[in-house]
């Protein structure tokens, strides 16, 4: 195990305890390259038990997409995990490699500064002019590595790649192979191989897929989760996670205040109240899972770091501010009448935090 006080420790590492115990109960077969069974891929994804070790849920969802999700990596197709931002795509996509190989560290990030030597290879550049093309000079990239290790490699954010380099995807998931010219070599895949992408619905023009590199992906579309209880369910489980690696020195949030959250961003993003019964004007900022987990987390940062480490109105007002009004004129009157015509109208248990909310939106 690598270093405790590193920021932040790859899947594979975090829950080593749970993959090495499905790993050991392994009792069916298992695809080649692969580490364990897809039945056991999917416990350790969506929890379960495994030779009496307790397996903790990684994605909270409907469990169908990710039997569809496994399945397709055990065939020769890409999967493409698309969704909101916030919808655990990247989250998945971590877990899966993780169960599936051990390595979740072959990703590519996607920008709009990704280069097609990021999909393919670069070159040292000294040593190429001090020796010439060889495989030494050579700088392989995560998706040159998973080929020739039979793993998987990950590209986060595809469509964020400009689409010369989306296009360079499309040899390599069709032929399953690389070629270098400079070294006159041709590096085929091994049995095993495989590529997840993940792609944000909300990025949807900016380097769109063309049709041509959608065909080579099987598509699973994440929703956002599907009730307030289970929004919730995932809130509390990721923030006692992040709150185990992180000196936060505060008590994990109560049901009240992750509910209190929860719903002021599903209303939002819903632009209704949860009954139906009242419209509300929208902000402009997407209010994901994501970052109502990310709020929380900052709520207790200053729990604990000014206060006596239990969250306060105050402390979810000032992490409200900032996840809702990202365009000042816009979202700072959206949230304003929120406040006024719901928020207000909810009692006294509401009152607290409406006040202080009230106060910081002035």
């Amino acid at each position: 195990m690598e270093n405790q006080n590193v920021q932040r420790l790859p899947a594979e590492q975090l829950f080593q305890k749970e993959i090495d115990g499905l790993i050991a109960n392994e009792k069916n077969p298992v695809p080649t390259g692969w580490r364990m069974s897809p039945k056991s891929v999917l416990t350790y994804i969506c929890g379960g038990e495994s030779g009496g070790m307790e397996i903790t849920p990684k994605y909270i969802g409907h469990r169908r997409l990710v039997e569809i999700a496994i399945s397709t990596l055990v065939t020769d197709r890409a999967l493409l995990l698309i969704g909101e931002p916030g919808t655990a795509k990247s989250w998945l996509s971590e877990h899966l490699a993780a169960a599936i190989n051990g390595d979740s560290t072959r990703v590519i990030q996607g920008t709009a500064g990704t280069t097609e030597e990021q999909i393919r290879y670069s070159w040292n550049y000294a040593m190429l002019i001090a020796e010439g093309p060889s495989k030494r000079a050579m700088i392989p990239s995560p998706i040159y590595r998973a080929m020739e290790q039979g793993a998987i490699a990950r590209v986060e954010e595809i469509s964020r790649c400009a689409s010369e380099v989306q296009d360079a995807l499309i040899s390599i998931l069709s032929e399953k192979r690389i070629s270098v010219p400079e070294l006159g070599i041709e590096v085929p895949a091994q049995k095993g191989f495989s590529v997840i992408a993940t792609a944000n619905t909300r990025d949807k023009g900016v380097n769109e897929m063309s049709a041509a590199l959608k065909r080579r992906f099987n598509i699973v579309v994440l929703p956002s989760p599907e009730s307030l209880e289970s929004e919730m369910e995932i809130v509390n489980t990721r923030i006692a996670q992040l709150a185990g690696s992180l000196d936060l020195n505060a008590k994990l949030p109560g049901d009240e205040v992750v509910e209190k959250v929860c719903t002021i961003f599903r209303e939002l993003r819903a632009g209704a109240t949860l009954d139906g019964r009242q419209k509300i004007k929208p902000t402009t900022g997407v209010l994901s899972t994501a970052e109502a987990i990310s709020l929380l987390a900052n709520s207790m940062a200053l729990a604990g770091s000014f206060g006596d480490g239990e969250i306060t109105a105050q402390d979810l007002a000032a992490g409200l501010q900032g996840a809702i009004v990202k365009e000042d004129s816009k979202d700072k009157k959206a949230w304003e009448e929120y406040l006024e015509n719901i928020m207000k109208k909810r009692g006294s248990r509401w009152l607290p935090l409406y006040e202080q909310c009230r106060e910081l939106n002035q």
